[in-house]
């Protein structure tokens, strides 16, 4: 796996790219590269590291990811900062369940907090 890309469509590898963020060696640097790494972690069925970079205020208990998703790509649309501690990406990620190809469109925000991007929401498009 050290030489395979990384699922987040950066084209950097793994290991130069989300994967020092899902192993907890670095913080993600924007909102953007948190939402690649999320995206990284969804792929990877990382559920804790999803829950780790979920903001307190709007994170769930649990994160169960049973559902039996093959992630195929994502497409940072657009990123933007309101201020130095909150952003916006908007993504399309898309995939497959049972064969069958979906799309997730969102517009996601992100805080900064303490050094650490947090996600707080998403709104589907």
């Amino acid at each position: 796996m050290k030489d395979s890309l990384c699922p987040c469509g950066s084209g950097k590898h793994f290991t130069d790219c989300c994967g020092p963020l899902l192993d907890g060696s670095n913080k993600a640097s924007s909102p953007e590269a948190l939402m690649r790494s999320r995206y990284t972690a969804f792929v990877k069925n990382d559920e804790a590291y999803l829950l780790k970079t979920w903001h307190p205020s709007t994170r769930p208990k649990s994160l169960v990811l049973d559902e039996p998703v093959k992630w195929l790509s994502l497409k940072i649309k657009s990123f933007s900062m309101s201020d130095e501690t909150h952003g916006s990406v908007h993504f399309i990620a898309r995939g497959l369940i049972g064969g069958r190809g979906f799309k997730q469109e969102e517009n996601s925000s992100f805080v900064l907090e303490d050094g650490q991007w947090y996600y707080e929401d998403g709104k589907l498009s």
